[in-house]
């Protein structure tokens, strides 16, 4: 057998990229979607849980609207999907201004306090 009959070896023939496949996803129809104004994480060594809950304006009080538990891996995976969103909304819609405060996570995730708030631990006697 002459060289020129032998077959290319794999090694070098030129990769072809793996073939994406297609995941169909199906949205229940009496699914209903949720508006929350507030997140709580937390995390495990095994899972990340974030409670997206809602707080109205002066109210006390606010209501999980849903709770979503991931791997670490898929909380890293949506927060590089967030950021790749959020830069595509700020190309085409101008940036998104943030309060200046001095924390963001006081700001946006607690609950606000009423001035009457018997529960306040920040009261003088």
């Amino acid at each position: 057998m002459s060289e020129s009959e032998n077959p290319t070896p794999a090694a070098d023939k030129p990769e072809t990229p793996p073939k994406a496949k297609r995941i169909t996803i199906d949205i229940p129809k009496d699914m209903k979607a949720v508006y929350a104004n507030i997140a709580f994480i937390s995390h495990t060594p095994a899972e990340m849980v974030i409670d997206f809950a809602q707080v109205l304006p002066r109210m006390p009080r606010g209501t999980v609207q849903a709770r979503v538990i991931m791997s670490p891996m898929h909380a890293k995976m949506l927060q590089a999907a967030l950021s790749q969103n959020i830069a595509n909304y700020e190309r085409q819609f101008g940036a998104i201004k943030l309060p200046q405060q001095i924390s963001l996570a006081d700001q946006f995730f607690r609950f606000p306090q009423q001035e009457n708030d018997d529960d306040s631990d920040d009261k003088e006697d």
